[in-house]
């Protein structure tokens, strides 16, 4: 147990409680994209077929279309890096957690691919998930997919806005626990995870109307962070 942590959430459980209400109240609540959840970029056999897998990033809230998506977005700076035609799918569902997806994976028919993307930790933050079972949820969730499982990292949900302090410290600092999650298992497990990260997105113009999620921009911005370390697996997986 990280006491401090659990300790500053029991002293300030009622204040965390309404502050929680009034901002599911107040925010928007934008839709998964539209349209069709794939495509490719080149011509031909893909090269390379990504999936990007997990909650509202992979689902594409904050944008009308998934061709504005992030798996949209980052197969066309792959193949644009890589000259190599790429697939891309996308998988998500908004509001789950990784319990949440395990189950739905269950009966899930996903696509054959080559590399997955996993974008995860917000609901499992706000959920209050424990740092124990996130792990063990992260490596059972690695064994159905390809290896290695690429794990973006968790929103810097003290930088939200849109959220009332102090609970968006103590989401904050919650989500800052299980993206250091993310990044020792990627330490210890480099065959199984891959960490990737992108820079905070401090300017309003890359987020969506709820100031919450990425917009078309943001999910542009993540996509050319994130493409070359992608890209140079790529180069490498195409050389062997």
């Amino acid at each position: 147990m990280h006491l401090p942590f659990w300790l500053s959430v029991t002293l300030l459980a009622p204040l965390l409680v309404w502050q929680g209400k009034q901002t599911r109240r107040t925010t928007p609540r934008l839709p998964e994209a539209g349209g069709e959840p794939h495509g490719q970029y080149g011509d031909g056999e893909p090269a390379l077929r990504l999936l990007v897998i997990g909650e509202s990033t992979a689902a594409g809230v904050g944008v009308a279309h998934h061709q504005d998506g992030l798996a949209s977005q980052l197969a066309r700076q792959l193949q644009q890096q890589s000259r190599h035609t790429i697939g891309w799918h996308s998988h998500g569902i908004n509001g789950i957690r990784l319990s949440g997806l395990l189950d739905h994976l269950k009966t899930a028919e996903l696509p054959a691919v080559d590399a997955a993307l996993l974008s995860m930790g917000v609901n499992d933050t706000t959920g209050l998930t424990s740092r124990r079972r996130y792990r063990e949820q992260l490596l059972i969730l690695a064994g159905g997919l390809p290896k290695p499982l690429y794990l973006l990292s968790v929103p810097p949900m003290h930088r939200f806005t849109a959220l009332p302090s102090p609970l968006r410290q103590l989401l904050g600092w919650r989500a800052r626990q299980l993206d250091a999650i993310q990044q020792q298992l990627a330490r210890d497990r480099p065959d199984d995870f891959i960490y990737l990260s992108y820079p905070p997105m401090n300017d309003p113009a890359l987020l969506a109307e709820d100031g919450y999620h990425p917009g078309i921009k943001g999910y542009q911005a993540m996509a050319t962070a994130l493409a070359p370390a992608i890209a140079a697996k790529l180069l490498t997986w195409k050389e062997t």
